[in-house]
């Protein structure tokens, strides 16, 4: 995207735009050019603070989106609007962050987008570290908390186990193995949870 279309929305943006390292702003660039993914962008190694720098343009850009005056023509709103799609469909596909993964559950939320919260919660399981989605598990969020919940439920009981140890996480990972135990009927989360319950009394 050309800086001078950037500058056109609004000095926020374009200071956040501009403060994106190189790489960050090609993945933008090459998601925007193709048809609504990332495919041509494998070559850049995404890290946390290329999650951070995305973040934060994806809340300027939604910030900008939302706001309620008329300084942004309807065609340059539609552009932002554009922009911040394409920045969430980057985050989607990367991001292994809670807090990121909160930021896009919220905003699928406000826009009503009920399959695309589907795709993030599938994402859990397959991306997301357990420590992570222990951290989503605490969330104010009440959606972005069930969301992180059912995905511990279908942890394989060996993650959970080893969670267990973690004084942080702990009550979480019990919680997960006893919803096994009630919806699933897993016997050998049933054996875990009885250990741990007799470790109690003593």
């Amino acid at each position: 995207m050309a800086a001078l279309a950037i500058e056109d929305f609004g000095s926020r943006i374009a200071t956040v735009w501009s403060e994106l390292r190189p790489g960050t702003r090609g993945l933008v660039e090459r998601a925007l050019q193709s048809a609504g993914g990332t495919q041509n962008s494998r070559n850049f190694q995404y890290d946390a603070r290329a999650d951070l720098e995305l973040s934060k343009l994806l809340t300027a850009l939604d910030d900008r989106a939302g706001e309620k005056i008329d300084a942004l023509d309807a065609e340059t709103v539609r552009k932002v609007r554009s922009l911040a799609d394409t920045c969430a469909e980057v985050l989607l596909e990367k991001t292994e962050s809670a807090e990121v993964f909160a930021q896009l559950v919220k905003r699928a939320e406000m826009q009503r987008d009920y399959k695309r919260i589907d795709i993030l919660a599938d994402a859990l399981n397959t991306r997301f570290p357990p420590s992570e989605i222990c951290e989503l598990a605490r969330s104010e969020d009440i959606v972005v908390r069930e969301l992180a919940n059912e995905a511990l439920a279908r942890c394989p009981i060996s993650v959970l186990a080893g969670l267990l140890s973690d004084p942080i996480d702990s009550e979480i990972a019990r919680s997960a193995l006893r919803r096994q135990v009630i919806e699933y009927g897993s016997e050998e989360a049933r054996q875990i949870v009885n250990v741990l319950e007799q470790a109690d009394e003593l």
